[in-house]
């Protein structure tokens, strides 16, 4: 079967977008599906696949996976780059458009340059903060019913302090001195899969550099590090409002490296991030189930 397919790209965040509407792959053979394409010496290349699907409840579904074969709830980069597809080849003509993820609706507000999506906002919603909904091993916490901020939590020999927060997926935000000069590789794998994470997490190393601008590097469950987050800038964002580092209701430009993400944590309680979303080519892939 051949299998059209547009390389798309939030910050450096990359995966492989196809239209689950009109190229369709049985649920057994998409894991492994995934992970061909995503694999970067014999593949396409990529942090995974996302399957642009029919929704019953939004405008348009995104079907995400990570490299590894597993589904993932929610990609802040990934649905933006839905959001440019959906609009750039005409499925859709509005500036706003709902995007389901797993079940949940994302309100998504395009910024359009000559007839193209060049960035898109999004409504992440609230942020998870309890421990049991993130989740993390309550019988590791102090107090199950209060947020994890600044939580000792041992791994190797080394303790880290570390805040939790889901944005759909689980988040742990460690604040480093050196951003980039930290053992991602080492540490990045031990607390993704740490007991205290029953489903895993993506892990934030994040540099404080001001009230209104940080750094920050991302080790993601079931992908490995990557060159941008959208979730993960919101769940710093959060944790670091929280922890006293930013204030409330104003814009936090998160520096990652494949560019700049700029999320705020409004006074109504939701958290918007607003990015850029970008094709790098297109294509027609064989496949074979």
């Amino acid at each position: 079967m051949q299998i059209e397919f547009t390389k798309m790209h939030g910050c450096g965040n990359d995966y492989v977008y196809i239209d689950g509407s009109r190229f369709h792959i049985d649920s057994f053979s998409k894991p492994q599906f995934v992970r061909n394409v995503s694999n970067r010496h014999f593949g396409i290349g990529s942090d995974g696949v996302i399957f642009i699907n029919p929704s019953g409840i939004a405008d348009f579904e995104m079907e995400m996976y990570n490299a590894d074969g597993s589904r993932s709830e929610m990609c802040g980069n990934g649905i933006r780059c839905v959001a440019k597809y959906v609009y750039d080849k005409g499925l859709w003509d509005k500036e706003e458009v709902d995007i389901e993820s797993f079940g949940k609706v994302k309100h998504i507000k395009l910024f359009i340059s000559k007839g193209k999506v060049m960035s898109a906002r999004v409504d992440m919603g609230e942020p998870i903060l309890k421990p049991a909904q993130i989740p993390v091993n309550t019988s590791m916490v102090d107090n199950p019913l209060e947020p994890v901020l600044m939580h000792p939590l041992e791994a190797q020999g080394t303790e880290y302090k570390i805040s939790c927060v889901s944005m759909g997926n689980p988040h742990g935000i460690i604040y480093v001195d050196d951003v980039d000069n930290i053992e991602i590789d080492r540490i990045g794998p031990m607390l993704e899969k740490h007991p205290f994470f029953p489903k895993k997490a993506n892990i934030e190393f994040v540099q404080n550099l001001d009230k209104t601008h940080v750094k920050m590097r991302v080790w993601e469950r079931g992908t490995g590090e990557t060159m941008a987050c959208g979730t993960g800038c919101s769940a710093l964002t959060v944790a670091g409002v929280l922890n006293g580092f930013y204030e409330r209701n104003t814009d936090i430009n998160i520096e990652v490296l494949g560019g700049v993400i700029t999320v705020n944590y409004a006074a109504d309680g939701h958290v918007y991030m607003t990015g850029p979303a970008e094709i790098s080519f297109e294509g027609v892939l064989e496949w074979q189930e």
